[in-house]
């Protein structure tokens, strides 16, 4: 009898390719399409980032002193890049809310599109997004705010965004499961993540003020290294060639963070399906 060839791994086809790439951006104009239903939502919750950074903004000034200008941009370069990683992180953690909210959970769980195309999707969106706002932020700031970027490295500025932008990925995604396992509270419990990373990664202040054992938490955040990166490109100047020891854990965390969330949203996808966990309520 003839004996069955063993199956060869090959390239998926370009067709194949393409339309996962058209699923992708299929996600990203939904979720821009859900903005702009919820416009309202969003001014507010950007009238709210805007006066909260402000505030921050404005206790520098009171306090500074002589190094007043100092001060005020390095709490204005934690309110920004916060803002804009805890855009990222909550649009792809909260992406489950928003599919109950809409009533399009099932649908979008048993569409036969792979996770990876639907995340990435998501991910994009966050990322576009989170640029977007944080532009927006960036401009009321500087209207009340005149600071000096004359010395600023811009590229190196980018690239810390980019990579910092892949870290948070990851862990957005592991936080994603918990709307997916506790249909009515695990909207919290990703704020509870996020609350967190704020008080290790030292926002508005440098981690050397936090106890000991919170030094070390905050050196397994990327936001750690996305804030210190930021500010040593805009505060200090330092060419991208001297960025390599934020750039390089970023990487890692990012590469170590993605497979890992998406191994764990797989699983726990696979456990709500079973036990009827993506109904709408309850």
């Amino acid at each position: 009898m003839e004996q069955a060839k063993p199956t060869r791994w090959r390239l998926p086809a370009r067709r194949d390719v393409w339309r996962e790439i058209r699923a992708s951006y299929a996600f990203i104009e939904r979720n821009f399409f859900l903005v702009r239903r919820y416009w309202g939502w969003e001014i507010a919750f950007l009238i709210y980032n805007i006066t909260s950074s402000l505030s921050v903004m404005y206790i520098g000034k009171a306090q500074g002193g002589s190094n007043t200008q100092d001060l005020i941009l390095y709490l204005g370069i934690g309110t920004v890049v916060w803002a804009y990683l805890r855009a990222v992180f909550s649009n792809i953690s909260e992406m489950i809310v928003w599919e109950r909210w809409e009533g399009t959970i099932e649908y979008t769980m048993m569409a036969p599109i792979s996770r990876l195309t639907h995340m990435l999707g998501v991910a994009l969106f966050s990322i576009v997004y989170g640029i977007m706002r944080t532009a927006l932020l960036l401009f009321a700031l500087f209207f009340f705010f005149n600071v000096d970027l004359s010395q600023a490295n811009a590229a190196g500025a980018l690239a810390i965004i980019l990579v910092g932008s892949l870290s948070f990925v990851g862990v957005g995604i592991m936080a994603a499961v918990l709307p997916l396992l506790f249909t009515e509270r695990g909207e919290e419990m990703t704020f509870i993540i996020s609350s967190l990373l704020l008080l290790v990664s030292g926002v508005y202040y440098p981690i050397s003020v936090l106890p000991g054992w919170m030094q070390a938490a905050a050196r397994i955040s990327p936001a750690t290294y996305v804030l210190e990166g930021m500010r040593a490109t805009i505060l200090d100047g330092k060419s991208t060639g001297q960025l390599w020891h934020y750039l390089i854990p970023m990487a890692i965390i990012g590469a170590l963070t993605i497979p890992l969330g998406m191994a764990v949203f797989n699983t726990v996808e696979r456990y709500a399906k079973r036990t009827g966990r993506l109904k709408r309520s309850g």
